[in-house]
């Protein structure tokens, strides 16, 4: 089989590691300093979050989710309490404002997964206030890069690839995890969404739950004049066109008492990376998912809204996933023309950077956007946002309030006052020592960054005739993660107690041969495998063990639960975090998040 057919992924993913290391950075033009104004509170303040990742580490290993590859590439493999924990980050963030709606700016998900979906969907339903999700590029993009038939139209028919990558377990016998669906496409994203908030109270007369299959519109308006979520325009495709489908999403954001005018967010959906525009970023060596685009039929279905908005007076803040930078230029130029019907200062709120910043933007016209850029709930610095809108109307400025959360007594001005917040908030609830938790996810991380294969091994395995053995080393990469993973969860049912992780009343395999789920995590971290399909066979009842002990830990309910997971999810991440060479941090040192006003909690726009 060709190389090329083996691994699609390699014309993209060669120049990212070519480049992770030697990128330069030069700081965005950010907004200059406050002077003051006679501002009007318009909006009573939302939750703003991003980039959760909620990954899948189960599923049949690949060559493209590799270890050795994260040794080059950043954050390919993140520490094994992200897989297990992460997803609380977001917990957490959503319960302490219970009385703020949230928007979720995109990259729900990481492989974009089935699994991943269920695990992050039990999250929003649980959520105390409403909100809405914006799609992201790993929301129904296979690890945000590739689209269901973009080349496996040709090269892997039905997307057998995807698919086993999201197979949790892939024990042969287990057919209950090896539908043909297990990859969760775009039109899976959009279709679960619609249906989610269609069976969601309070009830919102005429919104249906699009059809499994075919080209579907829905252009729906909530007939509820102070709802959150007032409207959705979207377009749902099968097929090689799907990742052409789109998701726009008018939200109304909840006045202030003294406000005088509403103010509304059109979220946008800046993923129509379609067969053409993904072949195309392919060909210029880069990955579909890092750029943004956003087609003509959206710009069509959400123009009906600014013109709406013009029309009452009101306030309309642009929202998507990719920062204003990534934006292709055409989706741009398509946006400054929609955005030059208002006659009121322009502002964009986005995530994908995980990095969070302020930004000015003057090209393409001379009217600046200014640009909100949220942090990442995956990666360090794990924060997220509080926002509101205020006016000053002879003045023509809009003033974005957006504190840096979580925070302490004071607002945060460094990682050490973040993490610090971090760890008030949810170690210290956790009734564990920090000393103890600290001493855990060190020697983990280390474990796992030193576990790692190295890129002439991967290279090697990569080029080499397809056969079955040739895989070997890729399934002991992935066995150590396993045990990574496994030994976490040891540690939990030795921190937390019986009582509280409830862990021993999970049905195991029978495999375990009636130990119980610590026993027989230790006689599959003891044993050891010869050859490839004893190695194939190890890692799948590794494999299995982690799934079943990880779907275990979303029953975990408890404040304490809850805390100490969070907890180690943040710790994990900032450990990392201080491993990683700033050259391969993709710029998420302190001082680069400094020079672009990353602890910045408010700026203004005006009119030029």
């Amino acid at each position: 089989m060709d190389n090329k057919k083996r691994f699609p992924l390699l014309s993209s993913l060669l120049p990212l590691m070519l480049l992770a290391g030697c990128a330069g950075f030069e700081p965005q033009p950010g907004p200059p300093a406050e002077t003051g104004g006679n501002y009007r509170l318009l909006t009573k303040p939302f939750i703003a979050v991003g980039d959760t990742q909620e990954h899948l580490s189960t599923g049949y290993p690949m060559h493209d989710n590799d270890s050795a590859v994260d040794a080059y590439v950043e954050v390919a493999q993140r520490p094994p309490e992200q897989a297990l924990f992460g997803r609380r980050l977001l917990e957490w963030a959503l319960s302490s404002h219970p009385e703020e709606p949230y928007i979720h700016l995109g990259d729900v998900m990481d492989l974009s997964c089935r699994i991943e979906a269920i695990r992050m969907t039990r999250i929003f339903r649980a959520a105390p206030a409403a909100g809405a999700i914006l799609p992201g590029n790993h929301d129904g993009l296979l690890f945000g890069i590739y689209s269901f038939n973009l080349l496996d139209a040709q090269l892997d028919t039905d997307a057998r690839k995807w698919n086993r990558a999201c197979r949790r377990g892939a024990a042969p016998e287990d057919n209950r995890h090896k539908g043909e669906n297990e990859g969760f496409s775009k039109r899976d994203f959009i279709s679960l969404y619609i249906e989610e908030h269609a069976a969601r109270t309070p009830p919102k007369p005429g919104l249906q739950p699009p059809p499994k299959r075919g080209e579907h519109v829905a252009s729906w308006r909530n007939p509820d004049p102070e709802a959150f979520l007032s409207g959705i325009e979207a377009k749902l495709l099968d097929g090689i066109v799907y990742a052409d489908s789109y998701l726009a999403q008018r939200i109304k954001l909840p006045r202030a008492p003294e406000a005088d005018r509403d103010v509304i967010v059109i979220g946008l959906d800046t993923n129509q990376a379609g067969a053409l525009v993904s072949a195309w970023d392919t060909l210029m060596g880069r990955s579909p998912g890092s750029v943004g685009h956003i087609h003509p039929d959206q710009i069509r279905a959400v123009t009906p809204w600014v013109d709406e908005a013009v029309a009452r007076g009101d306030i309309v803040i642009f929202a998507g996933h990719h920062n204003w930078r990534s934006l292709g230029l055409p989706s741009r130029v398509m946006l400054r023309s929609l955005m030059s019907q208002l006659k009121h200062p322009l502002v964009y709120l986005s995530a994908h950077t995980h990095r969070g910043f302020w930004a000015e933007h003057r090209v393409l016209a001379s009217r600046p956007v200014l640009e909100m850029n949220v942090s990442s709930l995956s990666d360090w610095p794990i924060a997220y946002r509080r926002i509101s809108f205020a006016y000053d109307e002879k003045a023509q400025r809009l003033l974005v309030k957006a504190d840096l959360l979580p925070r302490g007594d004071m607002p945060t001005n460094s990682y050490a006052d973040l993490l610090a917040a971090w760890e008030k908030q949810t170690c210290a609830q956790s009734d564990v020592p920090l000393v103890h938790l600290r001493q855990e996810d060190s020697s983990l991380v280390e474990q796992q960054r030193n576990s790692r294969g190295t890129l002439v091994e991967w290279l090697v395995q990569y080029f080499s005739p397809f056969c079955e053995s040739c895989e070997q080393s890729l399934y002991v990469h992935a066995q150590n993660y396993q045990d990574e993973l496994l030994q976490t969860l040891i540690q939990v049912g030795n921190d937390l107690g019986r009582n509280q992780h409830q862990l021993h009343e999970v049905a195991l395999p029978a495999w375990c041969g009636g130990k119980d789920y610590v026993a027989c995590t230790k006689a599959l971290l003891d044993e050891r495998a010869e050859g490839y399909q004893a190695n194939v066979d190890l890692f799948r009842r590794k494999a299995t063990l982690v799934a079943l002990l990880n779907e275990h830990l979303d029953a975990l309910d408890s404040h304490r639960a809850k805390s100490y997971m969070t907890c180690r999810a943040v710790l994990a991440a900032k450990i990392d975090f201080d491993a990683t060479d700033d050259n391969h941090n993709f710029n998420r040192g302190e001082a680069k998040r400094r020079a672009e006003q990353f602890f910045r909690i408010e700026a203004s726009v005006g009119m030029d």
